[in-house]
């Protein structure tokens, strides 16, 4: 493996950075940030344009690079836009490559300084054409194959707008009930019962607000405790197809708990379905935007939002005749079913990828 010495990375400084309060849905323009997400937002601006194109993006704190070939503007500090020194550079090479490299969390600003010392493989140029069109089939299949699934989960979420209404507007006119007539509800262990020191790697996970993000569970496998710790504390196990909600900070943020071994954690809250409604409708209700601001408004606490047992008790969910339940999960099951096929094509297409990937770079 050489390192290309005619195609070494520096920032410039070209372009204007446009504030968050001028981004647009959709215009002439995109606007790249640090962020995960290809673009931040949308322009009609002229002024200020990066139109030198193609041209590589890196965000210098979230270590996301990006390929960008149409003019653009910059939407946040941090961001480095390489310019390649040799103008006949491949730059979508150029990107695959930076892409494949595993950039060490070195600290804010000096991420850049490793990126432009990484190693860069060297290939004849009819190689790297061919490399960039070998990883650009499977590149548009992984997004196509991604898209496919945000359309069948925004299908899923329309058909629940249709058939259930607005948990709070309830436009179906359907019998409203509190909370604790569908579900029980348990707050988590209090902080005298978990101390920093029992906090141990690898064991039972704890489920905090911070664990729930996007209606799922990501846990820290640094912050659980051991199976004897677990078992003192089985009141507050979640079990598979409970619900658990963050009682600070964010409102309504929740998800449904697919696997065992969990803990509730002390900024949480168990719901358990009694079985007239799912785990995964309580969790739609409870985390609809206009139910959120309900719970903002019911929640207590001047510096941070607080829930507790008997606010969340009180919550108003609306409880639609069975065969509507019903005629909403059978559309779920059969939607499922096309999702899980093309999940398993995405996975495959990821693995040939990172293959790939590992191929040509190292």
């Amino acid at each position: 493996m050489a390192i290309f010495t005619d195609v070494l990375l520096d920032a410039t400084k070209n372009g204007r950075k446009l504030p968050t309060n001028e981004y647009k849905e959709s215009g002439l323009h995109p606007i790249i940030d640090q962020g995960q997400n290809y673009v931040a937002g949308y322009t009609n601006e002229t002024e200020g344009l990066f139109s030198n194109v193609p041209a590589i993006i890196f965000g210098d704190h979230t270590r996301v690079i990006k390929y960008v070939d149409t003019p653009f503007f910059i939407g946040a500090d941090g961001v480095k836009i390489l310019k390649a020194k040799d103008n006949k550079a491949n730059y979508k090479f150029l990107y695959y490559a930076l892409s494949s490299a595993k950039i060490p969390n070195t600290g804010y600003n000096r991420h850049f300084k490793w990126l432009k010392e990484v190693d860069i493989p060297k290939y004849t140029e009819q190689e790297q054409i061919q490399i960039v069109s070998e990883l650009d089939k499977i590149t548009t299949l992984i997004n196509l194959r991604t898209e496919q699934l945000k359309k069948l989960d925004q299908l899923i979420k329309s058909r629940f707008i249709e058939l259930f209404g607005d948990p709070v507007s309830n436009p179906h006119g359907f019998p409203k009930v509190s909370l604790s007539e569908l579900a029980e509800i348990k707050i988590g262990p209090f902080g005298s019962l978990l101390h920093k020191e029992d906090y141990i790697a690898n064991g039972h996970a704890l489920v905090n607000p911070s664990h729930i993000v996007a209606g799922k569970i990501s846990v820290d496998d640094e912050l659980t405790v051991s199976d004897e710790q677990f078992s003192e504390l089985s009141a507050y196990h979640l079990q598979i197809g409970d619900v658990v909600m963050g009682r600070r900070g964010e409102m309504g943020r929740c998800a449904v708990v697919q696997t065992d071994g969990l803990l509730c954690g002390t900024g949480s809250l168990l719901i358990r379905t009694k079985g007239d409604v799912t785990a995964d409708y309580l969790q739609k209700i409870i985390s609809f935007p206009s139910f959120k601001k309900t719970i903002e408004d019911m929640a207590v606490g001047q510096t941070m939002p607080n829930l507790n047992v008997p606010i969340v008790s009180r919550f108003q969910i609306i409880k639609p005749p069975i065969e509507v339940q019903k005629a909403y999960y059978t559309f779920v099951e059969q939607t499922d079913k096309s999702k899980l096929a093309i999940q398993k094509s995405l996975e495959k297409l990821e693995t040939l990828k990172k293959a790939l990937m590992q191929k040509y770079f190292g």
